[in-house]
């Protein structure tokens, strides 16, 4: 048996979860952030048998998109509201994925 750990950006947490449940898993969602862009995130907790991860793995891929959106170099607060920050290119979005191996599962 294996825990599947997911991140995935917010905008994206709705699609993947769709997606997983229609294809027949069972996930605990849980918010996060980022540490890179300090951005919502959204963390789920996918547990299943081993032949069915790579399953889960396509299922998050096809649902969790890459992207570039525009995010300024420091944010006002940093340098006052006066102070206009150069806009810069940030890959975002995809997915963060942990295949770990469970020694015991009990629902309960």
């Amino acid at each position: 048996m294996k825990l599947i750990m997911s991140i995935v950006n917010n905008d994206d947490a709705n699609r993947v979860q769709d997606a997983l449940i229609d294809s027949g898993f069972f996930v605990t969602r849980m918010s996060s952030t980022g540490g890179f862009l300090k951005k919502g995130n959204t963390t789920f907790l996918i547990g299943t048998n081993d032949d069915k991860v790579n399953t889960v793995i396509e299922v998050i891929k096809k649902h969790a998109n890459k992207r570039v959106i525009k995010e300024p170099t420091v944010s006002s607060s940093q340098m006052g509201e006066a102070f206009t920050p150069i806009m810069v290119d940030v890959l975002v979005g995809g997915a963060t994925i942990f295949v770990l191996d469970i020694e015991r599962f009990e629902k309960l």
